[in-house]
């Protein structure tokens, strides 16, 4: 059986114990490990025309990966020296006489616990939206914008032209859309 200073010295590196382990970098200079999505697990998609869908193209790297951001990046800064928000003595006295005529009046203080309490209460009964077991997305046209656009117009058109009473060719509405070459020159 071997005693815990064995133990020890077998688990542990001599040269790192009462150091600061330093935390292996990712990827690239990250702090953690890279969560890429491989290609079988992407689930983002793009309309590629004419009412297909292709999977959409990977996002790039952040270009300050492995650098630190300064605290002063994240969180605003105090513009005013400290202190610089206390009361003048004035002030002081209105609230103190504030709080003695609440005092005189009846008005008791609410303690933080019946606050919490009460807030429970109010969270607790909250209505929680349900969610119809039956609703099925929309699925994607596969239309690019440009399509759409092409689509509503050839639409407008036609209503347009039925409440003025005119006789056009069929044709003349074709948004041009899914025909063995459209204007971008897919096949």
């Amino acid at each position: 059986m071997k005693t815990f200073r064995e133990f020890i010295a077998e688990v542990y590196d001599p040269d790192v114990v009462g150091k600061s382990q330093i935390r292996k970098q990712g990827e690239g200079g990250r702090v953690g490990r890279m969560r890429k999505q491989t290609e079988p697990e992407k689930k983002r998609m793009k309309a590629a025309g004419g009412g297909k869908m292709v999977p959409a193209k990977t996002y790039k790297s952040r270009t300050d990966i492995g650098t630190q951001r300064k605290t002063s990046d994240r969180q605003q800064q105090p513009t005013q020296a400290r202190g610089s928000a206390s009361l003048s003595p004035r002030e002081q006295q209105r609230k103190a006489a504030r709080e003695r005529m609440a005092a005189r009046s009846g008005a008791t203080k609410v303690k933080s616990k019946d606050l919490k309490k009460s807030a429970d209460k109010l969270l607790a009964t909250k209505k929680k939206k349900t969610v119809d077991p039956n609703y099925k997305p929309q699925k994607a046209s596969g239309y690019t914008r440009d399509e759409k656009h092409r689509m509503r117009n050839a639409g407008d058109r036609l209503i347009r032209d039925i409440k003025k009473g005119k006789e056009r060719d069929k044709s003349y509405y074709d948004p041009k859309i899914g025909s063995k070459q459209d204007r971008s020159g897919r096949k």
